[in-house]
């Protein structure tokens, strides 16, 4: 059941699907993407069984899952405590990516989604501003006015024969409203190993620089690839630095577990330390082979080493027991798509829960799935042709190309309204 209050009147949520995943075992991946190598995925057809029931604007949500690290960004007075706040929300966001190998559902043009959490103290809303490239927008604001987090997504998908790369091209912008600071970023790349055999496994890396406009101050932190024996594995480690580039703190953990702030002269110590320790092992037993590991490496050991004198800025939620039989969602990404009759009757008839095949797929219906995903497509190809006959241009509805207000590239801004729940002429995509 949805729907239901708390005793604080905060809405309870659901804790599980309707239906287990089913098994991915009998489908060989290899025979559709053998055609594909070196091309765009997102031109391809891909089967129901490779997706979760999720569309990718819910997926996008999944940034909000630990925004108590927004709100006590807001409460601190110190800019470097705020940054380490920003820092590990920014890492934290990618955390549910963890183990997630299905694949969400590509948006059609004009899909939206909102998430309204007063547990969390957000709301939030995402619309499929393009088709090709592929791009989504999103704007989520804190319920007490003390942020603002927007951005646009555009995932450029790539097939290198082993494995899926997906770069999140787009920036994400953070206003810390009480301060009247912006701060941005880019996400890292996403990675998805064993495409065609082995069991599947995922990493993220490359680097992500955030900048505070308002003080100049800078966090640039990498996140490892995992080197042939893992030993970088989920790895994230940085620095926080300011105007004149002087390390003002250092930051590391894991993208999977956790992250932690120290004084840099104690990390650099530690650093160099342990690279002598590797060194010596290493001379121990000679290794000479560069490529890329098949198997997922096992971390070295379950979790980080605490150099002492950290602080802890943040820690996962542990996942919910049935998670695994669940397309390993978090328990945020469980409720996601939960529709309970009041709210049927206030979203816009292009919300993601109203999509029948991410439905019938979240309810065990492959078939149907299947099914209605290829009539959705086909809907949205026939719709396209028609606007070039007429030669209308298709228009955005909540949100419009502008140049980012800190940045100056291009970015998708949101035009407001949304919340007046006045709703006409939609486009009809289901």
């Amino acid at each position: 059941g949805s729907g239901e209050l708390l005793s604080n009147g905060i809405k309870k949520h659901r804790t599980s699907l309707p239906s287990p995943m089913f098994s991915r075992n009998d489908f060989s991946i290899w025979s559709i993407l053998r055609k594909c190598i070196g091309m765009e995925l997102s031109k391809i057809t891909m089967p129901v069984i490779f997706n979760e029931p999720l569309s990718f604007l819910q997926r996008l949500t999944e940034y909000m899952e630990h925004t108590y690290l927004i709100h006590k960004a807001s409460s601190l007075s110190s800019t470097t405590e705020r940054m380490q706040c920003v820092a590990a929300f920014a890492v934290s966001a990618v955390a549910s990516q963890w183990e997630r190998t299905g694949k969400p559902f590509n948006p059609l043009l004009g899909e939206t989604y909102e998430l309204i959490r007063d547990d969390l103290g957000f709301r939030l809303l995402s619309e499929q501003v393009s088709h090709h490239p592929p791009i989504s927008a999103f704007y989520a604001e804190g319920l007490n006015n003390d942020f603002v987090f927007h951005g646009s997504i555009y995932p450029k998908l790539k097939f290198w024969g082993k494995s899926v790369e997906a770069e999140p091209k787009g920036t994400m912008t953070l206003e810390l409203l009480e301060h009247n600071e912006a701060y941005t970023w880019t996400n890292p790349t996403c990675c998805v190993h064993n495409i065609i055999v082995g069991k599947l496994w995922i990493e993220q890396y490359g680097n992500v620089e955030i900048t505070n406009h308002k003080t100049g101050e800078k966090c640039l932190l990498s996140f490892k690839p995992c080197g042939l024996f893992g030993k970088e594995l989920h790895k994230v480690e940085g620095y926080i630095q300011d105007k004149s580039k002087k390390k003002l703190c250092a930051l590391y953990g894991k993208w999977t577990e956790c992250l932690y702030s120290v004084d840099p002269a104690t990390f650099e110590a530690y650093k160099k330390n342990d690279k002598k320790n590797a060194e010596e092992k290493k001379s121990s037993k000679q290794v000479g082979n560069t490529e890329e590991p098949d198997e997922m490496p096992l971390p070295d050991s379950e979790s980080v080493y605490v150099i002492p004198g950290s602080i802890l800025l943040w820690k996962i939620t542990p996942r919910p027991p049935n998670s695994a039989q669940m397309y390993n969602f978090t328990s945020f990404a469980m409720a996601l798509n939960e529709l309970d009759k009041e709210m049927e009757s206030v979203i816009p008839k292009t919300d993601c829960r109203l999509r029948p095949d991410i439905r019938a797929m979240e309810n065990g219906e492959i078939d149907l799935a299947s099914e209605e995903k290829k009539r959705l497509e086909e809907k949205q190809r026939t719709a396209r042709k028609n606007r070039s006959k007429s030669e209308e241009d298709w228009k955005t509805r909540w949100f419009h190309q502008g140049p980012n207000p800190y940045t100056g590239t291009q970015d998708w801004l949101y035009s407001g309204n949304y919340w007046d729940r006045n709703y006409f002429n939609l486009p009809d995509i289901y």
